[in-house]
């Protein structure tokens, strides 16, 4: 499990002097402001400094003025309302996110997603959660409508638990490890590169991401 993260979202564009958070964005406007790049750097979180070198936003802002003067025009001196949340990052990549509310941490994400299917990367940890729990009728979810006819779930548990369980285990213990490899839309397909030659296809069918294809 990975640590609580603290993000902010502006409901207005905006933000007033004070503590905390509505300090930091006057400081980071005013820095953009001003074109202080550097300064404007420091006051990143350092899970985004390890991604993006100094060199680098200074360059990436330099090359977009007009956009950072917006955002700096945005930001500095209007007054908005502001959400402080947390994201907990947890299992297969899930995240849940909590808001504050009177005082209080409250989860605002919806806990009942358990099996999502709204972009290839979810269908595929829903899909490895579903085999996790042998759950051989929510994976039939997952399946092509061209492949749906052919198959059910009692055919399904027999193609991951039957003389090739070893074989499916390992393909599926491979691609929980690489479950984060970056994947490639082009529209109602997406690809996914993994381990040294394997590739998992996607389809888009009905408004939700399946598998065509896992290696």
């Amino acid at each position: 499990m990975r640590c609580v993260v603290l993000t902010l979202c502006l409901a207005a564009v905006a933000c007033a002097p004070g503590t905390g958070p509505n300090q930091t964005l006057d400081r980071y406007g005013s820095a953009l402001k001003n074109h202080d790049f550097g300064a404007a750097s420091d006051l990143m979180s350092s899970s985004f400094r390890g991604k993006v070198s100094r060199d680098d936003y200074v360059r990436m802002m330099r090359d977009n003025g007009r956009e950072v003067n917006e955002t700096a025009d945005r930001l500095r001196g209007k007054k908005g309302s502001l959400e402080v949340s947390a994201e907990f990052e947890y299992g297969l990549g899930d995240t849940m996110r909590l808001v504050q509310e009177d005082g209080q941490w409250r989860i605002a994400t919806n806990p009942l997603g358990f099996y999502d299917q709204s972009t290839p990367k979810a269908a595929l940890r829903s899909f490895i959660r579903a085999y996790r729990l042998e759950r051989w009728d929510v994976m039939l979810r997952f399946v092509p409508n061209s492949y749906r006819e052919k198959t059910d779930a009692r055919k399904m548990q027999a193609q991951f638990t039957g003389p090739s369980r070893e074989q499916m285990e390992n393909l599926i213990n491979t691609l929980e490890a690489n479950v984060d490899e970056p994947i490639i839309e082009r529209g109602n397909d997406a690809r996914m590169s993994y381990g040294d030659r394997y590739t998992v296809q996607f389809l888009k069918e009905d408004g939700a991401w399946k598998l065509k294809d896992l290696d």
